[in-house]
């Protein structure tokens, strides 16, 4: 079953005529950069099987991918790198991530959704008109369309241009979170300058 616009549409009629979904994708690995995305979906819009990312198989994630930019009214991809992580703070690069996306949207969004129960963190904040949805991907065709987009593109960057930078890694299988794997790689070669050090802090422990 497909999330549908009822909320979108909700908006609309308050007085925000061009309302976008926001999400995003890769706080919780260890490497790599954050991505959001930004999409604003034609009133009539159905894509069918458009739902939250995470109960996507890969492959259906990337066929959508390809049906919601060709639908999108607009659409955008932004994303914060692991060294700005670093500097600032996950949830602060997940807010900025998502403002970026909004920001490059070709139409000007009056209204956002954006997914989850945060809209700022201590170095950025999400100032367009918005509302936070927990759960909002499973709620929003908008932020459905939103969390795929953010997902597949930061896999695909994981995959094509990280795994081939540094291969000794194995990026491509686990996308840089947590697993053993990527621990054992992680002792055996030691971080590269795509890990998110703060990130390492119990690990670098561990080492000493």
């Amino acid at each position: 079953m497909s999330v549908g616009l009822e909320l979108e549409r909700q908006y609309g009629d308050a007085g925000f005529p061009v309302v976008c979904g926001c999400d995003e994708a890769g706080a919780g690995p260890l490497m790599g950069p954050v991505y959001a995305a930004a999409v604003i979906l034609p009133p009539d819009c159905d894509i069918p099987g458009l739902n939250d990312s995470k109960k996507l198989t890969e492959k259906k994630r990337e066929a959508l991918y390809g049906v919601i930019t060709d639908t999108a009214v607009a659409w955008s991809v932004a994303r914060v790198e692991a060294a700005e992580i670093d500097d600032t703070d996950i949830l602060s690069a997940r807010m900025k991530a998502m403002q970026l996306a909004i920001d490059a949207l070709s139409i000007k969004a009056d209204f956002a959704l954006i997914d989850g129960n945060r809209d700022h963190g201590k170095f950025a904040a999400i100032t367009t008109p918005h509302i936070t949805l927990v759960g909002g991907d499973g709620k929003s065709a908008s932020i459905a369309a939103a969390s795929i987009l953010a997902k597949v593109s930061r896999d695909r960057y994981v995959t094509e241009v990280l795994d081939k930078a540094y291969p000794q890694y194995q990026f491509a299988r686990h996308k840089g979170y947590g697993t053993k794997l990527h621990y054992e790689m992680l002792d055996k070669y030691g971080p590269c300058k795509e890990h998110r050090r703060s990130f390492l802090v119990k690990w670098e422990a561990k080492r000493k």
